[in-house]
């Protein structure tokens, strides 16, 4: 045995552990873990994920007063905005799910007159249907003009605002899991509030386990199902509903009539990228049980599950999940 061989086999080799770090960033909490069986390494790895997703977040937020979405919101009406590529990119793919979904899911949803929901002990009653359509008047993603060839985004109405609300967080995550796969880490999960993409197994060599939410505690889970190399995102009342006349409404808008939609307690995606999860969530809690899952047994590689009112569980087709 050589020399260089009787050092090697007397150094510790660490095994490989999950190592994770929490922070908040785009006003969520994000979990990243990757698998790593050096430490230093590992948390620079986090560290470079990190700063993508606040590149991301410098990109999208309507809390940067210098973000292309607030470039794009404060010339609504007025004239065209040339942005990024990726940004572009990204509000091409929200209207082509705004599309899919009749609408149920659109970027235009900041343009919503907030002044007429509360969603608190006070609120005791739904508002007219009129008024409530007529808070929604500005929602409409046929009304966000693409121009290829400049790059640039017009919003056709004065007021009209778009947000990545429903769309950031999943995409936050998909790139921020881009960005340690370019690093090498091999198995990982990046959760942004219950938005996850998961990729690689565990330590061990099993795939990653996913719990689902019981939308009644949200501390527990009602179900699980492994997860690898794919992402999974939950959209639910909670704790932010009213109970008027008996019936639970949740604080999601239809952005289609301005009323809060009922009948779901919670909804949960299953899907290849993040991204789409997360944009299909919400559109499935404003579509219905029957019409929702319709759509994602139309749409390859998209599964569902669904928490009603009763608190009955539904599935899309080919899926399979353990009750805990």
């Amino acid at each position: 045995m050589s020399n260089s061989e009787t050092i090697s086999d007397m150094l510790a080799v660490d095994e490989p552990q999950i190592i994770a770090r929490r922070v908040k960033l785009m006003g969520n909490q994000f979990e990243i873990s990757i698998v790593d069986s050096d430490t230093a390494r590992a948390n620079a790895h986090i560290s470079a994920a990190i700063a993508e997703i606040e590149r991301i977040e410098r990109l999208l937020s309507t809390f940067k007063p210098d973000s292309e979405t607030n470039a794009i919101n404060n010339m609504a009406g007025v004239a065209a905005v040339k942005v990024s590529d990726e940004v572009f990119d990204l509000i091409a793919r929200g209207i082509r799910i705004s599309d899919l979904t009749q609408g149920a899911f659109d970027l235009t949803y900041g343009s919503i007159d907030q002044r007429l929901w509360n969603f608190d002990t006070s609120m005791t009653e739904l508002p007219d249907a009129k008024l409530a359509k007529e808070s929604v008047r500005l929602i409409n993603y046929r009304n966000i003009i693409l121009d290829k060839p400049t790059r640039s985004i017009f919003l056709k109405n004065k007021g009209m605002r778009i947000g990545f609300g429903g769309i950031g967080k999943g995409y936050a995550a998909e790139m921020a899991k881009k960005c340690l796969i370019q690093l090498g880490v091999e198995s990982g999960v990046v959760n942004a509030s219950g938005d996850l993409c998961a990729w690689g197994t565990q330590p061990d060599g099993t795939p990653w386990t996913i719990g689902i939410a019981d939308p009644e505690t949200r501390l527990e889970a009602f179900s699980r199902f492994q997860l690898r190399n794919m992402a999974v995102a939950t959209s639910g009342d909670y704790e932010k509903f009213v109970v008027i006349g008996g019936r639970r409404f949740s604080h999601t808008i239809d952005p289609r009539t301005g009323l809060p939609v009922h009948g779901i307690k919670s909804v949960t995606i299953i899907a290849p990228h993040a991204e789409i999860a997360d944009a299909l969530t919400t559109p499935v809690m404003v579509m219905g049980t029957t019409v929702g899952l319709h759509l994602i047994n139309q749409v390859n590689g998209v599964a569902c599950i669904i928490v009603d009112e009763q608190h009955k569980i539904h599935t899309s087709k080919n899926i399979n999940i353990h009750s805990i």
